[in-house]
């Protein structure tokens, strides 16, 4: 199980710190911030230190709603969105990967949530993020 690189309570992640740990997989980190700033002016990003974790995370949000957290590990990092019960039927009709789907279906529950996790590696990954997102911002 990769751990959290961000555990000093006392160091702000910026970009340059992101991308010394992150290295090649800066363009996906990129790429996809371009694509949400594009797409999802309203979509807010901000940087906490969780003490239960004992990691920073950057926690994306539309007004009070989460949209997906963010955690960096060496070499890479992870988006994962957490979706409840209903959000079932919307997720296996929707065009991610069948990965994703079964990443869902077969995931561990959390009460009535359910997470899909994403580690960058290819471009698909990338759309992944956005339908995702739009699933997150059409589920109530």
């Amino acid at each position: 199980m990769e751990k959290p690189i961000l555990t000093d309570p006392n160091i702000f992640p910026n970009d340059e710190l992101i991308f010394s740990i992150i290295g090649k997989k800066q363009k996906f980190w990129e790429i996809l911030f371009s694509m949400i700033s594009l797409n999802y002016p309203e979509i807010n990003k901000e940087w906490r230190y969780y003490n239960d974790g004992k990691s920073w995370l950057l926690k994306v949000t539309k007004k009070t709603k989460t949209i997906f957290w963010l955690t960096v590990f060496e070499k890479n990092f992870r988006i994962t969105f957490y979706f409840g019960e209903k959000a079932e039927a919307e997720i296996i009709n929707s065009k991610i990967s069948e990965e994703l789907k079964v990443q869902f279906l077969t995931g561990q529950k959390f009460g009535k949530i359910r997470a899909i996790s994403i580690d960058f590696s290819k471009q698909k990954d990338i759309e992944n993020v956005k339908l995702l997102i739009e699933l997150k911002q059409k589920i109530k």
